[in-house]
């Protein structure tokens, strides 16, 4: 195994300009702030207008993660982008990234594993970096989920958000991600989908609810096992943000501190894959993370798909 880290060395995120809080929901569907937030933690998500795709957000993100890198876009070599919504069915939307970053070397592709596609990317670009394959990649999740909803079905328009977060991998020798676990089970595919038809999100919430805090809290303990350490180590949990309950249903669960939680729920709804980027981003900008900081990441996902990674930031 290469004695080579990949390490994060520049984080970015964007987030449309429309806010729809619970109250503005109230008046589309028959729900109430209270209803949604009981059961979600959400108060308010961001929605991208009619004409801001996936690939503008995920544009955004990455400016300001090679900003904080210091990085030029030249010196990318490798592009992952995860996504459940891209522009185009193709070419992908890593590709016309690549080509609005104005990049006309190396390669760049999609990662399509719903909410869990940020870990997905990151397992990638990990192994590409251990492998001497790539040296800056350019991580990106980005979403418009606004385009998937029924605005008439309240148990699905009040979850979900638009946004994007990147991260910029790199090699370094000092330690950065530990180590990445990414699953899936093709059996659960009817629980939460896309219907064919209506090209609208459908999902059976009791049955995800408790996947998800089974599955997310079983990979926790697994992860530390992996790695040899106690739960009181690590500094920060970062979770994909699909509600509150769920993650505070897995801290109780593997023992963490809600102090320790990174949430964004409240004010990002579920951004699927862009969720984990964003919340560190947040996380870093308001000052809560600290160079050295021991983060696990865990997201879970339609498929259903899950993963884990462990890193210093």
């Amino acid at each position: 195994m290469s004695n080579l880290h990949s390490k994060i060395i520049g984080c970015g995120s964007y987030l449309p300009e429309k806010i729809l809080t619970n109250y503005d929901i109230e008046k589309i569907v028959d729900t109430s702030h209270d209803w949604i937030f009981e059961r979600t933690g959400i108060v308010q998500r961001h929605i991208a207008s009619e004409n801001e795709s996936s690939v503008d957000m995920a544009l955004h993100a990455s400016l300001k993660a090679l900003s904080m890198a210091e990085l030029s876009a030249n010196e990318i070599d490798m592009i992952i982008v995860a996504t459940a919504t891209p522009e185009r069915k193709f070419p992908s939307t890593a590709v016309l990234l690549q080509n609005r970053l104005k990049i006309q070397q190396g390669f760049a592709f999609d990662i399509n594993a719903a909410c869990t596609g940020f870990v997905y990317a990151l397992d990638v670009a990990h192994k590409y970096i251990q492998n001497k394959a790539a040296k800056n990649i350019l991580v990106v999740g980005t979403e418009k989920m606004s385009s998937l909803l029924d605005w008439t079905d309240r148990n699905t328009c009040v979850l979900f958000g638009d946004g994007a977060g990147a991260v910029i991998l790199s090699e370094s020798n000092n330690p950065g991600i530990l180590s990445t676990t990414i699953g899936s089970d093709g059996s659960y595919k009817d629980l939460l989908t896309v219907d064919i038809d209506s090209e609208f999100i459908k999902m059976k919430g009791n049955d995800v609810f408790k996947i998800a805090v089974k599955t997310m809290g079983k990979l926790a303990v697994s992860t530390l096992q992996k790695n040899n350490i106690t739960i009181n180590e690590i500094d920060w949990l970062i979770p994909h943000q699909a509600n509150s309950r769920i993650i505070n249903a897995i801290a109780k669960k593997i023992s963490l501190s809600n102090e320790k939680v990174i949430l964004t729920v409240d004010k990002h709804g579920n951004t699927s894959a862009a969720s984990i980027p964003l919340a560190l981003d947040d996380a870093y900008h308001n000052g809560s993370l600290q160079e050295g900081d021991l983060i696990m990441f865990e997201a879970f996902g339609a498929g259903f798909t899950w993963g884990s990674a462990l890193l210093k930031f």
